[in-house]
């Protein structure tokens, strides 16, 4: 997924192989959207990934719908 453009994502080189991250983590933003997408509630993403508030997470599978709608449009 292309997550340009999406304020709580950055691309560091070097950092976890330069994956779109969550921002000040080390956490892949497509894992949230995986983890969203094979089953798993919001609140278990959040407790397997407590540095991230609901609402972060929240707005990342937001981001991430609104990008799959486009691409399907």
């Amino acid at each position: 997924m292309d997550w340009t453009g999406c304020e709580l994502v950055e691309v560091i080189a070097g950092k976890v192989s330069g994956r779109p991250l969550v921002k000040g983590t080390r956490i892949p933003a497509d894992v949230i959207v995986e983890n969203f997408e094979a089953g798993s509630p919001v609140e278990e993403i959040e407790e397997n990934y407590p540095s991230l508030s609901l609402a972060t997470i929240y707005s990342l599978l937001n981001y991430a719908q609104a990008r799959q709608m486009r691409r399907i449009a």
